[in-house]
């Protein structure tokens, strides 16, 4: 196999795991060993291998001596550390955001949330909750990307996977809490279509910080 096809197989594996955290399949502080995570991602035990040092340099896994792979547990620090690195790079993107986003864009961030609260005013269901947690998503991803950072984005990437483990084991969006979360993002959306930058940091500070103080008290 050439270079790039053992590249293509790596990010594949990356991305296998990422999806198997987010979806909880692989819980935070477990165990797992090589031969398990090869099951588990569907790929070859030489590019599971290949995957674990990139795991951990990122922090999802630590290796423990006689115990095996451990899964980055949820802690007070973890919370911490993904939050504070959450804002500066939100802070930054945010105000680029509102600056250089398209009108489109921005009445698509908004027009998508205003329908998933207007559909909330009749019933809350399954499905409109994963179209909220969708449209939370979507909006924070949107924002870096238009950076057009690699080196930010990729960092982004891997703290986002974290604060979506701790989103999912201690503040997830769910009935009560989603209009308190929206009216937070109607403010940062109101912002940018103000192209008030100014007005959009401090609401996405507050929204961060906000998140940060749930996700400590839950």
């Amino acid at each position: 196999m050439n270079n790039s096809g053992r590249t293509s197989m790596r990010e594949q594996a990356y991305a296998n795991f990422s999806d198997l955290l987010l979806t909880m399949r692989i819980k935070p502080g477990q165990f797992l060993t090589q031969k398990e995570l090869v099951s588990m991602t569907d790929m070859s035990l030489a590019t599971v291998r290949e995957l674990i040092p990139r795991l951990e340099a990122d922090g999802l896994i630590k290796a423990i001596p006689q115990r095996g792979l451990q899964v980055t547990h949820i802690d007070m620090n973890l919370i911490k550390n993904a939050f504070e690195l959450r804002l500066i790079l939100e802070k930054r993107a945010i105000e680029h955001f509102a600056k250089h986003a398209d009108d489109t864009q921005i009445d698509e961030l908004l027009d998508e949330h205003l329908a998933i609260l207007e559909q909330a005013k009749q019933e809350v269901t399954t499905s409109l909750i994963e179209q909220a947690q969708h449209a939370d998503w979507h909006l924070h991803d949107a924002i870096i990307t238009k950076l057009d950072n690699e080196i930010i984005s990729n960092i982004y990437k891997v703290n986002a996977i974290k604060i979506r483990l701790i989103i999912a084991d201690k503040s997830r969006i769910w009935p009560g809490n989603l209009e308190r979360i929206f009216s937070e993002h109607l403010k940062i959306l109101g912002a940018l279509k103000r192209r008030d930058a100014e007005a959009a940091i401090a609401a996405m500070e507050e929204h961060i910080l906000s998140a940060k103080q749930n996700a400590f008290s839950d």
